[in-house]
């Protein structure tokens, strides 16, 4: 009988929750209707990236030419991964949304990040065998006390259906801070950064994997992880993140 009684008094006491705490916008704190969600005027400062877009990047094009093309930027300098996607551009309200998250301790804001991850990331996700987060090293994540991309990753292997497995790729180099350089300086920052651990390797062997991560700048880092995972087993690596940065966007 205690069971039958659970659910109605965790809804109860849910409704007198929203009632002291009235829900709030996740980016700006205005009053919104459900839990964990976004005001209009955030909703609309956020700028999703949606096709047309670099089939390989995942950068948006200025024009619909009604093909699936590849951009100059990505036939110039490929990407040690196959394909990234991403839910929006790294601008006012994607920024503060992932900085609430990472920097305030905002987890309540992963599960709608990830389900905007979700949605962005179908086809990626459709694809792989296995969703891996981009790791923090050890003396990081002791400080923060979470690693952001994995907290984005559980809503999206849980909407999925694919597993998550964090165990299969390390960060074994404690790098500098990434704000500031630039791409060649990134690169050489990240060098050997990332590792596949040896026990690892056969859960990893042959697999294709969709690898997460909150930010996208020049790709130095899914570059690195991207070149661990492969030189580790992996048959292919995909790409979802929450923002990307888009040059003149």
């Amino acid at each position: 009988m205690a069971a039958l009684s659970l659910s109605p008094l965790r809804r109860a006491l849910s409704a007198l929750v929203e009632i002291v705490y009235p829900p709030a916008c996740i980016a700006c704190g205005r009053a919104v209707g459900t839990p964990h969600g976004l005001c209009p005027e955030c909703w609309a400062g956020l700028r999703f990236i949606e096709r047309p877009f670099c089939e390989r990047l995942g950068t948006p094009f200025a024009v619909d030419l009604g093909l699936s093309l590849v951009s100059p930027a990505a036939i110039a300098d490929p990407p040690v991964y196959a394909r990234a996607r991403a839910v929006a551009r790294y601008d006012e309200t994607a920024r503060t949304l992932v900085q609430r998250l990472k920097y305030a301790d905002r987890l309540d804001t992963a599960r709608a990040l990830g389900v905007m991850l979700a949605r962005a990331g179908t086809e990626l996700a459709r694809d792989c065998d296995v969703i891996v987060p981009v790791p923090l090293h050890r003396t990081r994540l002791w400080r923060r006390r979470f690693n952001q991309s994995m907290e984005l990753a559980r809503p999206l292997s849980e909407i999925s259906g694919k597993p998550l497995d964090p165990a299969l790729l390390l960060r074994v180099k404690r790098t500098a801070p990434q704000v500031g350089l630039t791409k060649s300086q990134r690169g050489a920052n990240l060098q050997g950064a990332f590792r596949v651990p040896p026990e690892a390797r056969a859960q990893l062997e042959g697999r294709r994997v969709l690898l997460v991560d909150d930010v996208v700048t020049t790709g130095a880092t899914a570059n690195a992880a991207s070149r661990a995972l492969l030189r580790g087993g992996a048959l292919a690596v995909d790409l979802l993140s929450f923002a990307r940065v888009v040059p003149d966007s």
